[in-house]
């Protein structure tokens, strides 16, 4: 975010917000998308690349930029081989927890520390850019919904929706929306899978982590 627009894990955790309430919707599988964000952005980056399914630094002295990807960069390089599909879920609160504070301290949340009965309350988050917010929610949900052919679709735009549809963030996918978007969704992964390869896999892996491995959907296929 250091040009000042929101990065892909940060525009995910925005998509949960409700900006009517400005408070955050309950939502399960929001650290888990918000941590394939990351991976997804750090492989468009090529900062991380695919090694026989196991996601693995290209340098040991690159760096982003970002904070919050950087954060996880060097997680991942501490750490021994592991799938993708466990970093979606591997320490993700971390990952939530570094873009929150990333946006209030970029303007789009203010939080609140409040004292009661002379203790020290956990700090309260509330929306601040609400306008910026609400294009967000708008544009994505117009990606999945609207009439834009998916091969127009920027491959970025692609991979937030498909991601964020994987973790059913409810400003974007309603309980019906799996079955009367189903196609659209698994077009725009695949759209997206153009850009980044891994991204059908941290798609499934965001959906086992909501639904379980029982009731996941299969990969989008990425071509072949």
């Amino acid at each position: 975010m250091s040009d000042g627009s929101p990065s892909l894990p940060a525009r995910l955790y925005l998509l949960a917000w409700d900006t009517a309430r400005r408070r955050l919707r309950p939502a399960p599988g929001l650290a888990p998308v918000v941590r394939a964000g990351a991976l997804t952005e750090l492989t468009g980056r090529g900062l991380l690349v695919d090694a026989d399914g196991v996601a693995t630094p290209r340098d040991l002295d690159a760096h982003s930029g970002d904070p919050v990807l950087d954060g996880l960069l060097e997680l991942v390089m501490e750490s021994g081989p592991r799938p993708w599909e466990s970093w979606v879920t591997c320490y993700a609160g971390v990952t939530l927890r570094a873009v929150r504070a990333q946006l209030a301290a970029a303007g789009f949340l203010r939080a609140d520390s409040r004292r009661g009965l002379g203790l020290l309350r956990p700090v309260a988050y509330t929306l601040e850019r609400v306008q910026a917010v609400e294009a967000l929610q708008h544009k994505a949900r117009q990606t999945l919904t609207g009439p834009e052919p998916v091969a127009e679709v920027l491959e970025d735009d692609a991979a937030l929706v498909a991601l964020a549809a994987a973790a059913g963030l409810p400003t974007v996918t309603g309980p019906a929306d799996r079955d009367g978007y189903g196609e659209r969704i698994e077009a725009l992964t695949v759209r997206g899978s153009r850009a980044v390869p891994v991204l059908a896999r941290v798609v499934l892996a965001v959906r086992t982590a909501v639904s379980g491995p029982d009731t996941a959907a299969p990969p989008a296929r990425t071509g072949g």
